[in-house]
């Protein structure tokens, strides 16, 4: 039943790619089995992805790409849009914005941002969500988070601020083990050059003010130096790109960093965290 559901649900590109493989394999004669010797997979993983009954991963096309894509780049290129047609819809218009941007400013109240995330807490948080998603799609969709993680390696390299709320390093998704799996690799990110990483404090509205208590938002610069803000409300996505309106939130994102501890003051609350046995 999955895979019936996934041949009606696939995309077009998936389509294009089953019908592109299929037909340069045909070309070089070779049969499903032969193919998926050379890439590394079963002549049925092969079949259901001609068949779109299972969706090529951005492994296999890698693997397609040296095995039949004779020098063209067609499967390579097929990786990103294959990738971007796997997030929610509502996320696909600041993905783009996100793989290109000059500057992320990020502020999360509930989990860690997902640019963030580890295999393990994405797949824990995605796979406890509601309502459930089917197996393929929960894997698809970590798949299609964890590839968000390139934009670290992007030359030149974004600037990248993310705030979260203390609460978030505290509340474990699967298991006490996978939050400090993920607190350890929340701290070796924030160690590099071009991020920083800061707390609010859980205590910060005892003081009288707290900038962040209206919630999460994501500001982005993009490669042409507009500004944008990202916010997602139950589902829905929400970008804002009228200049007042940005602004404003960028003045109150600035609030809420000059309310968050210094950055080093945040990697060593996060690493003591990870270091805590629960």
């Amino acid at each position: 039943m999955a895979r019936a559901v996934n041949k009606v649900e696939a995309s077009g590109t998936a389509h294009l790619v089953a019908a592109l493989a299929k037909a340069l394999r045909e070309q070089q004669q070779l049969s499903q089995e032969e193919l998926g010797k050379k890439i590394g997979y079963t002549g049925s993983a092969v079949s259901a992805m001609e068949t779109c009954a299972q969706p090529a991963s951005d492994k296999m096309l890698a693997k397609l790409e040296e095995a039949l894509g004779g020098g063209l780049g067609v499967f390579e290129k097929a990786r990103r849009w294959m990738l971007l047609e796997k997030y929610p819809a509502r996320f696909r218009g600041f993905s783009e914005l996100e793989a290109g941007a000059v500057t992320i400013c990020s502020y999360e109240t509930l989990v860690v941002d997902g640019l963030f995330q580890t295999e393990e807490y994405a797949r824990a948080l995605i796979g406890g969500s509601y309502p459930p998603v089917a197996e393929q799609k929960r894997e698809e969709l970590v798949e299609a988070r964890l590839a968000r993680r390139a934009l670290f390696e992007r030359d030149p390299a974004p600037m990248v601020e993310l705030i979260l709320e203390e609460g978030v390093l505290k509340r474990p998704f699967g298991s006490w083990e996978v939050l400090r799996g993920q607190l350890r690799s929340l701290a070796g990110d924030a160690r590099r050059d071009n991020v920083c990483v800061q707390v609010l404090p859980m205590d910060r509205g005892l003081r009288g003010t707290h900038a962040g208590d209206r919630g999460a938002m994501k500001l982005v610069e993009t490669k042409e130096h507009e500004h944008v803000v990202y916010m997602e409300i139950e589902d829905q996505g929400i970008l804002i790109s009228d200049p007042p309106e940005v602004s404003q939130l960028a003045h109150r994102y600035a609030k809420i960093r000059a309310q968050a501890l210094s950055p080093d003051d945040s990697l060593d609350f996060i690493e003591r965290l990870a270091g805590e046995e629960r």
